[in-house]
């Protein structure tokens, strides 16, 4: 059911969130399927609401550094990153307290000793948070491995009859979920998103790491994530017979639909997930997408086309 997010609604939602239900809301970045981080069965809910897998773990989303430093331990990195970031699309990979102190779900953490946490900056996810009164625990809003929604029509179109309320904030800003860094032991890029990496190190001084093989530490990195039904082709120059074109920039032919004719890395960040959509409906067996510089939210853009076009069902 999908509720426009006034006072009224918000306040429900942080009802139903406490009760151990599940409340898809909008984010800056995507909108996400919530439940309360620190009750297990409320957590399994959104597992199976998603169809993910028990290993790949979920961002916890808080209100303010303080709460977050009640979860996890943040050394001076962390605090800096922090400071500067958030509230925004930047989540942090941080090793966990003792227990009890964090209360958190080992379901959200994967069994792991590290939790990711941020501190969205949309309104409404800011007032859910405040109305919950509890940490929320909460991926994408979408099927696992299906194309992350960027506005309440897509969460109803993937989880109707899944979630018990969708809160209808308006369209994603930002369109691509937040970027991921883990901290320790060197700081590393998990999951390039909606901050571009040059102004993380730019704040850390240092280059960030490329992410160690192995366990799947944060989500995002299945390697195949993202995905349309139709099948996807990358560095296209135009479409083949049976394919709808993904363009960008100004030189994309007419009958592309153009992440940003302009050539706008923003905007095109923005359109992704929506304009995938939009061709996957056509029913069409293929979508072409142009090339797109590898620069800025570039590297975010490129990694979600990569993880689309990957074989159904891989892993990393």
């Amino acid at each position: 059911m999908i509720v426009k997010a006034d006072r009224a609604a918000i306040a429900e939602a942080g009802r139903i969130v406490r009760a151990g239900g599940l409340v898809a809301f909008p984010t800056e970045t995507v909108y996400g399927l919530g439940a309360d981080a620190t009750q297990g069965e409320a957590v399994a809910r959104i597992f199976e609401a998603k169809g993910r897998p028990r290993f790949n773990p979920l961002i916890v989303h808080v209100h303010d550094i303080e709460s977050a430093r009640e979860l996890a331990d943040f050394d001076e990195r962390a605090l800096a990153l922090a400071r500067r970031f958030w509230p925004g699309p930047l989540s942090l990979v941080l090793p966990l307290l003792e227990r009890p102190r964090h209360g958190i779900s080992e379901l959200v953490t994967a069994g792991l000793d590290t939790v990711a946490i941020r501190v969205p900056s949309h309104a409404v996810a800011r007032e859910l948070l405040a109305a919950a009164g509890v940490p929320i625990a909460a991926p994408s809003a979408n099927t696992s491995g299906r194309l992350s929604p960027t506005r309440a029509g897509h969460v109803e179109e993937d989880l109707s009859g899944a979630v018990d309320m969708i809160l209808d904030g308006g369209g994603s800003e930002a369109g691509l979920e937040s970027t991921i860094i883990a901290i320790t032991p060197r700081p590393a890029l998990l999951r390039p998103g909606s901050l571009p990496r040059e102004d993380i190190e730019a704040v850390l001084g240092c280059r960030l790491a490329a992410p160690s093989e192995g366990k799947v530490q944060s989500p995002g990195q299945l390697l195949s994530h993202y995905a349309p039904r139709a099948r996807l082709r990358l560095e296209a120059a135009g479409a083949l017979p049976g394919e709808a074109l993904l363009g960008f920039g100004p030189d994309a032919p007419a009958a592309a639909l153009n992440l940003s004719p302009g050539g706008d890395l923003r905007e095109a960040a923005a359109n992704l997930f929506a304009y995938l959509r939009v061709l996957d409906a056509k029913g069409l067996s293929g979508i072409a997408a142009m090339p797109i510089p590898s620069t800025g939210l570039g590297e975010a853009i490129n990694d979600r086309l990569r993880r689309a076009a990957a074989p159904k069902g891989s892993k990393c």
